[in-house]
């Protein structure tokens, strides 16, 4: 069964949500993250997705003070991303309750800094956020496109110990026009054991299930919920 998990992006201490990544457009969902993430615990949620978009821009962690509330007041389990450059970033956030951290950009710009999280705090607690547009890796909130292929980047952090990706496909990203499901069937085929997190585009329960039909092991969506293309009690539905 495919894992559930809803994200919170959060600016100025708000949840909210972009479009394809772009800042210009923002839309305000809530003031209140933490309320957002008790109501997802309150249906069967277990797990959460959260960026800190203002740290992602920073490049250091902002909204450590709001993971830390939500980690405190909720018993979700909190993957933490956005802005996480050192050591004292990865400090702060396992202090303030994350289980897991996503390192994206730093993997591509500072490889041998997240190698070394790797290796300090297993494949358990790091995971590789692997943005793409056409197959090649995209960096800093997603301004940047880079040469890298994709399947090549994927196998470097595989052999170095990576065993949870989660994968963007940008183009998708807040769309709300269906995931790349081919393109995860497609990583899946070249490597079986992953655990796979694929996240842009779902738009309703229909497209979880499909992405469940083809043994996708976890889903973030965020849009589709805000905007009431998926509901709640859908969720809670699906999670029994």
């Amino acid at each position: 069964m495919i894992e559930l998990i809803p994200a919170i992006d959060i600016i100025e201490g708000k949840c909210v949500r972009l479009t394809q990544g772009d800042y210009d457009q923002k839309k305000v969902y809530n003031e209140n993250p933490v309320e957002v993430a008790k109501q997802f615990e309150a249906h069967g949620v277990k797990r959460l997705h959260v960026v800190d978009l203002d740290g992602a821009k920073a490049q250091h962690i902002v909204n450590y003070n709001i993971l830390e509330k939500i980690t405190h007041q909720t018993s979700l389990t909190v993957d933490f991303g956005g802005g996480l450059k050192t050591a004292k970033d990865l400090e702060i956030a396992f202090e303030c309750g994350a289980e897991m951290i996503t390192g994206g950009s730093i993997a591509v710009k500072n490889p041998e800094i997240f190698e070394r999280w790797i290796i300090k705090y297993g494949n358990e607690k790091i995971i590789l956020g692997a943005d793409v547009k056409d197959k090649k890796i995209a960096v800093s909130g997603w301004k940047e496109n880079t040469d890298k292929e994709l399947f090549p980047f994927l196998k470097e952090y595989i052999q170095k110990g990576i065993s949870k990706v989660i994968c963007t496909d940008i183009s998708k990203d807040g769309m709300l026009e269906g995931p790349s499901t081919e393109l995860y069937k497609e990583i899946l085929e070249a490597f079986p054991s992953l655990f796979l997190i694929a996240s842009g585009g779902i738009s309703s329960m229909q497209d979880i299930d499909s992405l469940n039909e083809a043994k996708i092991p976890a889903v973030i969506f965020g849009k589709a919920i805000y905007e009431g293309k998926i509901s709640l009690k859908e969720i809670e539905n699906f999670i029994k």
